[in-house]
């Protein structure tokens, strides 16, 4: 196991879980040496990130296979930035979620690391080149390892600076299992007598409310130059 595998089996889900958030890596040409950039939103939640990382089991395994590579460090050093202004042009942050029922209308919810106050539906943001319908199938997978085929949309929602999709569908296949993201996943009986026990932020609790409806409409994604239609769904 090489230091760049160690990273991605173990320092990498471990940071993200905890609340890190990875800008890069990078080597150098002569491959001598790597550098690393994390971003916190401060100082303070850097530490208390920090203090859960070293909690953590997969630390603990890192420190196991870290010693059965010798010592790969020639040397290691730790900085700090802070940021003096933003350089990019406003845009909004895509994200996806999914009201993805089983053959007994149970809903799937996730409990994520960092948000374990609270159950919500899967879903994440949409990378580069994505299509929603795309994104979400995959964040699904990943997240839970469930796959599944969309409706529609049952409700579009906006902070702002975030842009949030919500669609309806139902599962077809996989197994249902946790991820380096969700430290729980299940299928639950939603109804109004017991959805405040699970959606307990404010934010998430409209989405799943009006799924739960059960109405969605159409959605469509496409190529142009030239146009050539890629799915379309016609809601339900």
């Amino acid at each position: 196991m090489d230091i760049n595998k160690l990273f991605d089996e173990y320092v990498l889900p471990n940071q993200l879980k905890n609340g890190a958030k990875l800008i890069g890596r990078w080597i150098t040409e002569d491959k001598n040496e790597i550098v690393t950039m994390w971003h916190y939103p401060n100082y303070g939640d850097y530490l208390k990130i920090e203090k859960r990382v070293k909690k953590d089991q997969l630390h603990q395994q890192a420190k196991k296979q870290l010693l059965t590579l010798g010592n790969p460090y020639l040397d290691y050093r730790q900085e700090f930035l802070t940021s003096t202004g933003v350089y990019h042009s406003p845009k909004q942050n895509v994200t996806v979620s999914g009201y993805i029922t089983n053959e007994r209308g149970e809903a799937l919810l996730v409990q994520t690391y960092w948000r374990s106050d609270t159950w919500e539906l899967p879903g994440g943001g949409v990378d580069d080149g994505e299509t929603l319908d795309e994104a979400l199938c995959r964040e699904i997978f990943e997240e839970t390892g469930i796959t599944v085929t969309l409706f529609g949309v049952t409700g579009v929602y906006s902070n702002g600076s975030t842009l949030s999709i919500v669609f309806h569908g139902e599962i077809v296949g996989g197994d249902l299992k946790t991820s380096h993201e969700t430290q729980d996943v299940r299928f639950v009986k939603l109804d109004e007598s017991n959805v405040h026990q699970y959606i307990t932020r404010g934010k998430f609790l409209p989405r799943v409310l009006d799924a739960m409806k059960g109405h969605s409409i159409p959605y469509e994604s496409f190529n142009v130059r030239p146009y050539k239609l890629v799915e379309r769904l016609d809601g339900k």
